[in-house]
């Protein structure tokens, strides 16, 4: 028996029971009104058109599954499909292609594209709390991926200004990373969010890039390493390094490479966010691949993806 075998990867009324206990717990919850009392669970009718999962509240008189209000809002795959991309999203360090998921999942290319992306909502976090609130080291990098349309493309120009943008943060108290897609390198771009995200307690740690020696004013502290003289843990402060982002970006390279192969500029956010949610639910953290899934379900309330935005 595989994982991959439980009831809810191929069940319809599995899945959907199983995804009610994710989102709504003990009770369901009315997407419509917020009721929590006085809905009811509407039989499916076999003689009929069958929906799983239909329930029926008696305070504002409407209909709802699991799905409304959530990113898999009018999604018109079977639930379970869904759930089986989930897992495979969650388990593969690297992702999965959506070409890989339209042959796994025996749907066309495009709803295997959307169902991804949909998915890549879900693991969005969207967590506000800034890095380092202890005092502890906050590693602050960039690395550069595929062409910049907007960039100039001039042949004169260095390589990385013709090249798509990241930028990440990761605390080493939490082991938690944070990436977000820039346009440039100047400190007047790269500065807000650093502040936005780091607490003013937080020591800095990055290479010799000059910039970061504005960038981090105002913290408790800055230290570097000089990557160019092949310093990458400082020999009196083994704590002073960016190997740990610089790992993330490892994993991050090759996935986009290997797996994805090509990412156009508008989409890039969101290839990081599903990036940033496996690190930070590494299993060097304790987290397995089951739990991993069950943590981006949770993340599908309150969120809402259109096919036309997501293009």
């Amino acid at each position: 028996m595989s994982i991959l075998s439980k009831p809810f990867f191929h069940d319809e009324a599995a899945a959907f029971e199983y995804l009610e206990g994710i989102v709504w717990g003990d009770e369901p919850v009315c997407p419509h009104c917020g009721c929590t009392g006085k809905i009811k669970k509407i039989a499916a009718n076999p003689e009929k058109r069958v929906r799983h999962g239909l329930h029926r509240c008696n305070d504002c008189r409407r209909q709802f599954t699991v799905k409304v209000g959530t990113v898999f809002e009018h999604m018109r795959i079977p639930l379970h499909k869904a759930l089986q991309a989930v897992y495979l999203m969650c388990a593969s360090k690297k992702g999965v292609s959506a070409h890989q998921l339209h042959r796994i999942l025996e749907v066309t290319y495009k709803t295997a594209w959307f169902l991804a992306h949909r998915i890549r909502e879900a693991m969005r976090a969207g967590e506000l709390a800034p890095f380092g609130g202890n005092g502890g080291d906050v590693q602050v990098d960039e690395t550069f991926i595929g062409t910049d349309p907007e960039a100039n493309q001039d042949v004169r120009s260095r390589n990385y200004v013709q090249k798509m943008k990241v930028l990440t943060l990761l605390d080493r108290e939490t082991g938690i990373a944070r990436s977000s897609v820039i346009d440039d390198l100047k400190v007047t771009t790269i500065k807000p969010i650093v502040d936005a995200n780091i607490a003013k307690e937080a020591r800095i740690v990055t290479d010799e890039a000059p910039r970061f020696k504005r960038i981090a004013t105002g913290f408790a502290g800055h230290e570097s390493v000089n990557h160019s003289a092949d310093e990458y843990v400082r020999k009196d402060d083994p704590t002073v390094t960016t190997n740990h982002v610089e790992n993330y970006f490892s994993v991050f390279k090759r996935g986009m490479k290997g797996t994805y192969q090509h990412c156009a500029k508008k989409h890039l956010h969101r290839y990081l966010a599903e990036f940033d949610f496996r690190y930070n639910l590494r299993s060097a953290k304790g987290v397995n691949d089951g739990e991993r899934t069950e943590a981006a379900l949770t993340g599908i309330a309150g969120k809402r993806l259109t096919y036309r935005s997501a293009c």
